[in-house]
C-alpha cells in the first residue's frame, strides 16, 4: 500500500489556493449512477458492458444474470429500463441483488441484514417496456455490486441500470463532495452512513433469526423505519443497522467534524437518544429505535461523550444548555454504580459485542473517568459549579482505585477486572485517552504491549475472541499518539486500515466494521459473516487522529478559540490538513527536509488564541515564527544541542503562521 493512503486529502485549503487531493473524494459528482464494469455473467446475456452507460441495450434470454460493479461502495434506490419483453412467457421478472463484498456476489441472494440467512432477490414483475423503480422501503444503504438476474424462459432487453444516490439527503445534489476538511476516504465512510431518517432498518425479524435459519434461506428485508427527527441522521452502517448507536457515534462525530462538519446530522442523532432517556433514573438507551430498551454502561456513556464532542467542536452553549438538566441525571445514574472500591460495578454485559463485560471493568470505568471529566469542562462553560468538587473526587477515586486493583505492573497493562487475568485492547486504549494512567511509563508500555499482540491484519481485540476490531483499533491509534509512539500509530494505519483499502474482498472504498485476526472475513460476535457491513463509521478513527495528531490540529476549548499546532509526523516526510468549525477554517501543513529541519505552515481564525509545539530535530539552528501579514514581530528561537527537541510550546494568536527550523 502506497503512504498516500495515510495523508489528509481532499478540499480547499486557505494556504494553497487550489483544491489539493480532489482526486481522492469518492463522493459521486452526480446522484445518478451507472456501473463501471462488468464483474462476471453467466447463461445468455447480451452486449452487458453497455449498462454501464445510458442508453444501453442488454437482452437477458432464459435462465441468466450479470453481475456489476461500481468500483466503489455506493447506497441507493435502483431504477432499471425495460426496452422490450418477450411474448414467450405472460410472467417475466428481473431481480437485482446487492453486495459490499465480492464474496456475497450471487443471482440467488443478497449479502445480509439479519444475523442468519441472506436478504431475498429484489424482484421487478414486468408489464411491458418503460422504467421500474424500487420502492423506497427497498433502498439498498451499502453496496459495491449489483446483479441483475432473469430465471425465467423468454427473454428481457434492459436499456438503463441506474441507481439514485440516497446518502447525504440534505445536502443539495451538486454538493455531495463539498467536504469542509480534507481526509482520505474515512469521509466517504460517514456519507454513506447518512441517511434520510425515514428509511432506517425496521428490524422485522429482531430475536427472530438466528442459528436456526439456514444461510441458504432468503429473508425479507425492509428500510422503512423512522430513527430521528430532522432530514438526516448518522448511523452506524450503511447496509444495517442503519441505526443510532452512541458507540460509533464517538469514533464517527469527531470525522463528520473534520470531513463534512455536518453538525445538523450529529444534533438529529444525539437527541434521538436524549428522547428516550428515563427521566426518573436518568438512564440512556443502548441505541437509538427501534431497538428495545437495553442498558449498556458504555453506551449510555457515549451518549455524554457526544454532547461533550459537540459542544467541544461547535462551540454551541445554547444546545449545551437544552441537554444539560439531561446530561447531569444520567452521569448521576453512572455514579450511582460506583461502589466501596472506588470503581462503577458493570451488571450489563451489553457494550460493542465484546466478551466478559462485568464487574470493575477497566474499559468501562476508563470512559467513566474521561466522562466525568468533560462533565467538569462542561459545568464550568456553564457556570454550573456546585457539581464540580463531587465529580472531581469522584473521578480521582476511580482513578486512584483503577491503578490500585487492576495494573499489573509486572505485565504493564491492566487487566479486564479483578477476576480475571485477559488484559483487554479497549480497556487498555481507553486508559491512556482518558488519562487514567498515573504517569507516562504506564502510557508507553501500554503502548509497546499493544504493539506486540499485531496480526499480519491488524491488532485484535482479545475480549471478543480472534476480533479485530476497527471501533476499537481507533482508540488503540489514539493511545499510541498519546503515549509518544506516532510510529506505532502509523504503522497500524498502514497495516490494519491498508489491508481493509487493498484486500479484493473489501468494497477498497470504504471502511468494514470487523474481522478476524487472522485476515477472513468473520466477525466473532456475529452469526453470519454476510451480515458484516463493510461502511460502517465506527471504523474511521484515522480521520481524527491524522488531524489531531499527525497534523497536530488540537481545539482546546469550545469551536476552537484556543487550540494548539502540535504535528506528530513520525517517519512520514509531509502532512497537510485542515478543516473548519464555526468560528472559522483551521489548518497545518508540515515539511521535514532531509537535513532534520522542518517547515510548519498553519492557519486559526482571528480572535482565537493557541499555541504551536515545535517538532523534534536531529539538527541544530534557528527557529523563525512569521505572522504572514507582518502584525506581529518574528520569533526566533536557537536550537542548541542541549535543547533540541525540548524547545516547547510557543504562544501565538490566530492568524496565518509559518514556522520554520533551518538546520546550521
Amino acid at each position: 500500500m502506497r503512504l498516500l493512503f495515510l495523508l489528509p486529502v481532499a478540499l480547499l485549503s486557505a494556504l494553497s489556493c487550489a483544491i489539493p487531493y480532489d482526486e481522492y473524494i469518492l463522493a459521486p459528482s452526480s446522484r445518478t449512477l451507472y456501473p463501471v464494469s462488468v464483474h462476471s455473467s453467466n447463461g445468455s446475456v447480451s452486449n452487458p458492458e453497455s449498462l454501464t452507460a445510458s442508453p444501453g441495450s442488454s437482452v437477458f434470454q432464459d435462465d441468466s444474470a450479470t453481475a456489476y460493479d461500481f468500483q466503489n461502495n455506493i447506497a441507493g434506490v435502483v431504477t432499471l429500463t425495460i426496452g422490450s419483453v418477450s411474448d414467450s412467457d405472460s410472467d417475466q421478472y428481473i431481480g437485482v441483488t446487492f453486495s459490499e463484498s465480492s464474496l456475497w456476489i450471487s443471482n440467488k441472494s443478497s449479502d445480509a441484514t439479519a444475523d442468519a440467512g441472506k436478504d431475498e432477490t429484489l424482484w421487478f414483475k414486468l408489464d411491458g417496456p418503460g422504467r421500474y423503480t424500487a420502492p423506497r422501503e427497498k433502498e439498498r444503504g451499502g453496496f459495491r455490486y449489483m446483479t441483475l438476474v432473469h430465471n425465467t424462459t423468454g427473454s428481457v432487453e434492459v436499456t438503463a441500470a441506474e441507481v439514485h444516490f440516497t446518502a447525504m439527503p440534505h445536502w443539495e445534489d451538486d454538493a455531495i463532495g463539498n467536504y469542509t476538511g480534507y481526509f482520505h476516504s474515512d469521509a466517504y465512510t460517514n456519507q454513506l452512513c447518512t441517511i434520510d431518517p425515514n428509511y432506517g432498518d425496521a428490524l422485522i425479524h429482531i430475536f427472530q433469526i438466528n442459528a436456526s435459519i439456514s444461510d441458504a434461506t432468503n429473508v425479507t428485508w425492509y428500510s422503512n423505519y423512522t430513527i430521528t427527527n430532522g432530514s438526516s441522521a448518522l448511523v452506524d452502517g450503511a447496509k444495517r443497522d442503519r441505526l443510532v448507536w452512541a458507540g460509533d457515534m464517538a469514533i464517527a462525530v469527531p470525522s463528520v467534524v473534520f470531513s463534512t462538519n455536518d453538525v445538523v446530522t450529529i444534533e438529529n442523532s444525539i437527541n434521538s437518544l436524549f428522547d428516550l432517556q428515563n427521566r426518573t433514573s436518568g438512564q440512556l438507551p443502548y441505541a437509538g429505535r427501534p431497538i428495545p430498551l437495553v442498558f449498556s454502561f458504555t453506551y449510555h456513556l457515549y451518549s455524554l461523550i457526544g454532547v461533550a464532542d459537540h459542544y467541544l467542536y461547535t462551540g454551541n452553549v445554547d444546545y449545551l444548555a437544552s441537554l444539560w438538566e439531561q446530561w447531569k441525571l444520567a452521569l448521576s445514574f453512572s455514579l450511582s454504580f460506583i461502589d466501596d472500591s472506588g470503581l462503577m460495578n458493570v451488571t450489563s454485559k451489553s457494550d460493542w459485542l465484546r466478551f466478559g463485560m462485568g464487574g470493575h471493568n477497566i474499559e468501562a470505568n476508563s470512559i467513566l473517568y474521561y466522562t466525568i471529566n468533560q462533565g467538569i469542562m462542561l459545568a464550568g462553560a456553564l457556570n454550573d459549579t456546585e457539581v464540580i468538587p463531587l465529580w472531581q473526587t469522584m473521578a480521582e477515586a476511580v482513578k486512584t482505585s483503577a491503578n490500585q486493583l487492576l495494573w499489573n505492573e509486572t505485565a504493564g497493562m491492566y487487566t479486564d477486572n479483578e477476576t480475571t487475568t485477559l488484559m483487554p485492547q479497549d480497556g487498555n486504549s481507553w486508559a491512556v485517552v482518558s488519562n487514567l494512567t498515573l504517569n507516562s511509563s504506564q502510557a508507553e508500555s501500554i503502548s509497546a504491549n499493544l504493539v506486540n499482540r499485531w496480526t499480519p491484519y491488524g491488532a485484535p481485540a482479545l475480549e471478543a475472541a480472534d476480533a479485530i476490531s476497527p471501533f476499537i483499533s481507533g482508540f488503540e491509534l489514539q493511545a499510541h499518539f498519546l503515549a509518544n509512539n506516532a510510529t506505532a500509530a502509523l504503522d497500524l494505519m498502514r497495516l490494519e486500515w491498508g489491508f481493509m483499502l487493498d484486500d479484493a474482498r473489501m468494497t477498497n472504498s470504504t471502511f468494514i466494521e470487523g474481522y478476524s485476526s487472522t485476515g477472513e472475513l468473520h466477525y466473532a460476535p456475529y452469526l453470519n459473516d454476510a451480515r458484516i457491513s463493510h461502511a460502517h463509521g465506527w471504523a474511521t478513527g484515522p480521520t481524527f487522529s491524522l488531524t489531531s495528531y499527525v497534523a497536530g490540529i488540537q481545539l482546546l476549548s469550545a469551536g476552537g478559540r484556543t487550540w494548539r499546532i502540535a504535528p506528530e509526523v513520525g517517519d512520514l516526510k509531509f502532512v497537510d490538513a485542515g478543516f473548519s468549525t464555526g468560528v472559522g477554517f483551521f489548518a497545518a501543513k508540515t515539511q521535514i527536509t532531509d537535513d532534520g529541519g522542518w517547515q510548519i505552515d498553519f492557519e486559526a481564525p482571528e480572535g482565537t488564541n493557541g499555541q504551536v509545539k515545535l517538532p523534534s530535530s536531529t539538527c541544530t539552528g534557528r527557529v523563525l515564527l512569521r505572522e504572514a501579514n507582518g502584525k506581529v514581530e518574528d520569533v526566533a528561537i536557537d536550537v542548541t544541542k542541549e535543547n533540541a527537541g525540548q524547545v516547547g510550546a510557543v504562544d501565538v494568536a490566530g492568524g496565518i503562521w509559518t514556522a520554520k527550523l533551518t538546520c546550521e
